[in-house]
């Protein structure tokens, strides 16, 4: 096995290592003497992987993004019906979708709000992958307001998902005011239902 080999076998271990952490004890466990001795390697060697740990969360958090996009499915991006109403149960399905994988994988959904990066910047591989994302809210809502497009569109559906995730983050926050299952995703329905349909108003469709 050549040195690329070896790297990138200790590099597989490390993120599965971190994605163990993270999932079983959440963000604030994960420290270098724990991960190194999860990947069998030294602390010293993260290092010759991963030129911080920053490096390394944003990929374990990445990985949660993609296991967020799966439990969306294949067809999230297709509108359910082509009306106005179509797009706001589209809206309402993405939400509640949100909704059920922040309460399946409580500590990796956290990991990727409670992470800051050292320097304050974030890469731009890992930007581009979040904005993509936020594609799946754009079709919609690009359906319910025909005038919106471009950075207005974006910044319009960052808008509504702020909204979603205050919900979703202050429903399962057992400290501040916990809410049972049932009751949040008929919140979450409820506010993103009304929501929509108010935008929709709004643009004069």
């Amino acid at each position: 096995m050549d040195l690329d080999e070896r790297r990138g076998l200790l590099r597989q271990k490390l993120i599965g290592a971190a994605e163990r952490i993270i999932a079983d004890e959440g963000l604030p466990a994960l420290k270098a003497r724990d991960l190194a001795q999860g990947a069998g390697c030294a602390v010293g060697a993260i290092y010759n992987v991963f030129p911080d740990l920053d490096g390394l969360i944003l990929t374990v958090n990445l990985r949660t993004l993609t296991l967020f996009e799966a439990s969306v499915g294949p067809d999230a991006t297709a509108p359910s019906r082509p009306d106005r109403e179509g797009a706001v149960d589209d809206l309402v399905r993405l939400a509640l979708a949100y909704l059920a994988f922040a309460q399946a994988h409580g500590r990796r959904w956290r990991a990727l709000f409670q992470h800051r990066t050292s320097g304050g910047v974030v890469p731009d591989w890992y930007r581009a992958e979040q904005g993509r994302l936020f594609s799946y809210i754009e079709a919609p809502l690009a359906r319910l307001c025909p005038g919106l497009a471009g950075a207005d569109l974006t910044l319009r559906a960052r808008s509504l998902f702020s909204c979603t995730h205050g919900i979703v983050s202050l429903g399962l926050d057992e400290k501040l005011m916990a809410v049972p299952p049932a009751v949040l995703a008929g919140e979450v329905e409820a506010v993103v239902r009304a929501l929509g349909r108010g935008l929709a108003a709004g643009s004069g469709t």
